[in-house]
């Protein structure tokens, strides 16, 4: 299986935000699912992948060629959806379709008029007209028409709702059932990530804290709740951050296997990638 998206030790200092030497691989045939905070650096990597800020270090690859010195070939195979749907308002999609097709060398109008049917993007409505939901279908049609080999999507399925977001999730995974294909989706629904995504990547202050195979970091990972007299008892280098209320406390296991044999005593439950992404945004657990 060949690489798709190849990220070596990107780096882009702001001053006040630095993302700091980011590393994670995209295989073919697979959704990488981008999370972490507001402001983790998500949106940063991927305007990086596409040029559209100068990196300060580390080297991109999109199947194998580099993203800055064959930037033209490396675009043509790149689809992108991003949260906020930037279409002229007065376009109808048959419009947008002829425009679109003199931008992109790849540009296939039977894939963009087969889901402009399938979504029900028909007739003379305007994007003006349009539900964030249609406009996001719209943005889909637009990114499959190009024909691409990697989709780059930014917070592609907020705000929208589950009906439309599973429909959505549905042709994102027909897409990389062809192993010359994937995708990059960054999104706070970690849930959308669960049912989807083959692999996680967790920005946290701009760093990678964490990157695999998302079954594996939901198999490994797992979420202790007990009293502070029980955590106190509890080796920290076991613990990935932890969450102190009134009523107890709740913190990340790295292994939970290796931690029930030290301490059978104590209950650790299964995580969701929310509960990983909340509690190591927690720091160590003191």
């Amino acid at each position: 299986m060949n690489n798709a998206l190849e990220i070596s030790h990107l780096t882009k200092d702001y001053g006040s935000f630095k993302l700091d030497d980011v590393s994670f691989t995209v295989p073919g045939g697979t959704i990488m699912g981008l999370i972490g905070e507001n402001g983790a650096g998500k949106s940063t990597t991927i305007k990086c992948i596409l040029n559209l800020i100068h990196r300060d270090g580390g080297t991109i690859t999109v199947f194998g060629r580099d993203t800055l010195r064959e930037e033209r070939a490396v675009k043509a195979d790149i689809g992108v959806v991003l949260d906020e749907v930037l279409f002229h308002d007065l376009l109808q999609p048959r419009q947008l379709g002829k425009i679109l097709s003199s931008l992109y060398p790849n540009w296939d109008n039977g894939i963009f008029e087969h889901y402009r049917e399938k979504f029900g993007l028909t007739g003379n409505k305007t994007v003006k007209e349009f539900s964030r939901g249609m406009k996001m279908k719209l943005a889909i049609a637009a990114a499959f028409a190009a024909r691409p080999r990697l989709l780059l999507l930014d917070e592609a399925t907020s705000g929208l709702d589950p009906v439309v977001r599973d429909e959505i999730l549905d042709e994102f995974l027909a897409f990389i059932q062809d192993e010359d294909h994937a995708i990059l989706v960054s999104s706070h629904i970690t849930s959308d990530l669960e049912k989807a995504a083959d692999y996680i990547t967790y920005l946290h202050k701009g760093r990678v804290a964490l990157s695999g195979a998302k079954d594996e970091l939901l198999d490994s990972y797992g979420k202790l709740v007990c009293g502070r007299a029980e955590l106190e008892r509890v080796d920290k280098a076991l613990l990935g951050g932890c969450r102190m209320s009134q009523f107890g406390c709740e913190a990340l296991v790295k292994d939970r296997r290796a931690f029930a044999r030290r301490y059978p005593a104590l209950t650790v439950d299964s995580v969701t990638l929310e509960d990983i992404m909340v509690l190591t945004g927690k720091g160590d657990a003191q």
